[in-house]
């Protein structure tokens, strides 16, 4: 009698736990799951733009930073002389500029002016040298008992004198006629100090710029982490002081290519981190990557060989965190999570 009813209950329990699977499994259908995922975020390599000293430092491992925060100083005291050297070669600069400007509205009102006054000497001296002309061939018309010989003498001279007049007139008229090109070498002497007018204001832009850059700020919101720098180093631009990792955290989880089936962006999904067993995290699909994560290596595999051996590949699916996370939990990038998605159809 005992044996039969321990029959009957194992029996019970057998099919209470086959009815318990089965209902479990109805439930979780639709769930795909990746242990084969990890924690992402926006990671900023710390980098200075110019070289220098470091003076001060305000960071220390493992420390949060809010954007903007002055992380590093580097000894500005070199940036502030170059600072101040391209303000005064932008001041000669400027004041250079201005002579050659008003050079230039000058000369265009002079060189015409030297013109008109050129041509009327000419006119003149014309006139003279053609009175004189005259009269010296009167003079030598008459007879020596009409003019006596000084009057000769000073008609003569007199002609000469206004034929030298009308060569000089003619000279400075030449002279007068380059006007033009007075009026545009003074135009290009101006647009050419303003040109270095310019380039001074872009030295002293650039020199103000790599003062500000003496300040190293913080890009983001983010943790401090890789730090190599300490105060009294000399860096470069480019070198790498140290790391930060942004707020913003998500799932990347590579999922077997016959898993995306019914995957979609938007679905939600469930996460538990390997670190902190109880914590169950929600989140939901933001994208799938277009592309297996090998296709993408390094080393891609090559297919076109004759020993193929289909495998089932993987596919990089993120998933947007969307429960608010303790500040005080150390999460961050490369730790180890199981990803689940549920890929009900709507309404299911």
């Amino acid at each position: 009698m005992k044996t039969k009813a321990s029959r009957i209950l194992l029996l019970l329990f057998v099919l209470a736990a086959a009815i318990g699977g089965g209902l479990y499994a109805y439930a979780h259908r639709y769930n795909q799951s990746t242990d084969d995922a990890q924690i992402d975020s926006t990671t900023v390599t710390i980098a200075p733009k110019v070289s220098g000293y470091i003076i001060a430092s305000n960071i220390s491992d493992n420390q949060h930073v809010k954007k903007g925060d002055v992380l590093l100083q580097i000894d500005p005291a070199d940036y502030i002389a170059r600072v101040d050297r391209a303000q005064a070669a932008l001041d000669a600069a400027k004041s250079a500029a201005s002579a050659a400007q008003n050079n230039a509205a000058t000369t265009s009102v002079s060189a015409p002016s030297d013109l008109d006054a050129a041509q009327a000497q000419v006119a003149a001296a014309q006139a003279n040298w053609i009175k004189a002309s005259l009269n010296l061939k009167r003079m030598q018309k008459l007879g020596n008992d009409a003019r006596s010989k000084q009057q000769l003498d000073d008609a003569i001279a007199a002609e000469q004198t206004a034929q030298s007049n009308l060569e000089d007139a003619k000279a400075k008229l030449r002279a007068a006629q380059t006007a033009p090109r007075k009026i545009a070498q003074a135009q290009a002497d101006s647009d050419k100090l303003a040109a270095q007018v310019r380039q001074a204001q872009a030295d002293l832009a650039q020199a103000e710029i790599d003062l500000a850059n003496t300040k190293i700020t913080a890009p983001m919101d983010g943790i401090i982490t890789k730090r190599s720098v300490e105060r009294g180093d000399y860096v470069q631009p480019g070198q790498s002081l140290g790391a930060i990792v942004a707020d913003d955290l998500w799932v990347t989880a590579n999922f077997k290519e016959t898993q995306l089936t019914d995957m979609r962006p938007g679905q939600p999904a469930t996460i538990t981190v390997d670190a902190y067993p109880n914590l169950k995290l929600k989140g939901k699909i933001d994208s799938i990557q277009s592309g297996t994560g090998a296709f993408f290596s390094t080393f891609p595999p090559e297919n076109a060989t004759g020993n193929f051996v289909k495998i089932v590949q993987r596919v990089p699916v993120k998933i947007d965190l969307t429960t608010t996370i303790d500040p005080k939990l150390a999460l961050g990038p490369g730790m180890s999570v199981e990803a689940t998605v549920d890929t009900a159809p709507a309404g299911e």
